[in-house]
């Protein structure tokens, strides 16, 4: 699976981006500030329909704007379909594809899959839970696109009966309403939580050897690196090799909340659901969140991600379905050794996206298709290949000699030709 052509309006710092881009490594190179972290987040986008940096899409519009969109033209094997967002804050999100009408956001799960790893990831060991609820709820809904629902069954039932609980909080507030209403609420946040659970079990189950095995060629292999469910629900918490069934969970949510019955009365809000889970991460017998380093952080976290890239394309075993691995300013945290671990651990990748402040931060090894960046107000690229790095640090040169006044470096191959500035 490719993106071939990916096209914003709106978006974030962009009026208007046209970038064309090619199956392999597609390496974007720009300052800081130009907006390669914004084309990363909305390719990102596509597949997991929000953004990686922030908690809703308001930030996503270009401001004095209503309306974003962001569309991708998409390829898995000899099919191509294109999808186009229409991104509504505070409103529901729409999507058309294949220039249909537009419909509920929700219908294109599936279609295009992707793996991001940003510099915020590291907040996945090192930040609260929800991210790291949000992580496993991405993953397991690009495998099973019907988990999406489930996800969204719960969070409405969740907001139901938390409302029912904080309306009987006031002394003599609670009825025999009440009761029965939250009897039919325990029902269906128990259904919805178990589904949930159970694909973020699973999916952990085989997220475990992969990320075990990137940490350990990412590190040398200092410590081990391993991860537990923890849960409000105990038979939910710790290492599955077997994981219970929809069934089993369903009757052990219902169990916990009968538990959490007055503790959930006297505090007005529920107490018990896969929205308190967490994932314990480790290095060796300790925790990694307040013990690892920051250079283990750093490597933990890109193993995560890596490992979800590998889970997703064992899934679906079609070379075509593999999903875009997205690499945003990557190796410029990097020695030299484990850039080198990390192009032969990527070089399998149908398509590649990596961003770089300088093509200093590009390994020798890696070539493919340079697309520089150089402005935040428009974008058109033409996706032309650049065989080498050579090409590239003469533009890089060029620019800044411009910027300086100095006199530019030759350029026999005209290395500019596949970016036209707006």
């Amino acid at each position: 699976m490719y993106l071939s052509h990916l096209s914003l309006t709106n978006y974030r710092s962009y009026e208007q981006a046209e970038i064309a881009l090619n199956p392999g490594p597609n390496i974007l190179i720009g300052a800081n500030g130009v907006g390669k972290t914004n084309v990363a987040e909305a390719i990102n986008y596509l597949a997991v329909q929000h953004s990686h940096r922030v908690s809703n899409d308001h930030p996503l519009v270009r401001i004095g704007q209503t309306q974003a969109l962001a569309r991708g033209r998409i390829h898995r094997g000899e099919q191509a379909v294109s999808i186009e967002y229409e991104i509504n804050p505070g409103k529901s999100n729409r999507v058309a594809i294949n220039r249909g009408a537009p419909q509920a956001a929700r219908q294109a799960y599936g279609i295009f899959k992707a793996v991001l790893f940003a510099p915020e990831d590291i907040e996945l060991i090192s930040g609260q839970p929800d991210i790291r609820r949000r992580f496993m709820d991405d993953l397991i809904v690009q495998m099973r696109p019907a988990l999406g629902d489930a996800r969204r069954d719960f969070d409405r039932v969740l907001r139901q009966r938390n409302a029912l609980l904080k309306s009987g909080r006031k002394p003599g507030a609670w009825t025999p309403e009440h009761e029965s209403t939250l009897a039919v609420w325990n029902e269906h946040l128990s259904k919805a939580a178990a589904r949930l659970i159970n694909g973020r079990l699973h999916a952990l189950r085989l997220l475990a050897a992969p990320t075990s095995k990137a940490y350990a060629e990412l590190s040398n292999g200092n410590k081990p690196a391993g991860f537990a469910y923890q849960s409000t629900v105990p038979l939910a918490t710790g290492q599955h090799a077997e994981v219970p069934d929809e069934t089993q969970l369903y009757e052990a949510v219902l169990a916990a909340l009968e538990e959490a019955y007055q503790a959930e009365r006297d505090r007005g809000v529920t107490l018990v659901g896969p929205h308190r889970d967490d994932l314990v991460i480790t290095l060796g017998p300790a925790p990694a969140k307040g013990f690892a380093s920051h250079g283990e952080t750093w490597s933990l976290a890109l193993a995560l991600r890596l490992a979800s890239y590998n889970v997703l394309c064992q899934d679906d075993p079609n070379p075509a379905a593999q999903p875009v691995l997205i690499l945003d300013d990557v190796f410029a945290e990097l020695d030299a050794a484990r850039r080198t671990r990390l192009v032969e651990m990527t070089r399998d990748a149908e398509q590649l996206i990596i961003t770089a402040a300088v093509t200093a931060d590009i390994p020798e090894e890696l070539s493919g298709t340079h697309i520089p960046i150089q402005m935040s107000d428009g974008l058109s690229t033409s996706g032309e290949h650049h065989e080498s790095l050579e090409a590239l640090r003469i533009l890089e040169a060029n620019y800044f000699a411009d910027a300086e006044g100095s006199q530019p470096i030759d350029t026999p191959d005209d290395p500019s030709d596949g970016v036209a500035d707006d």
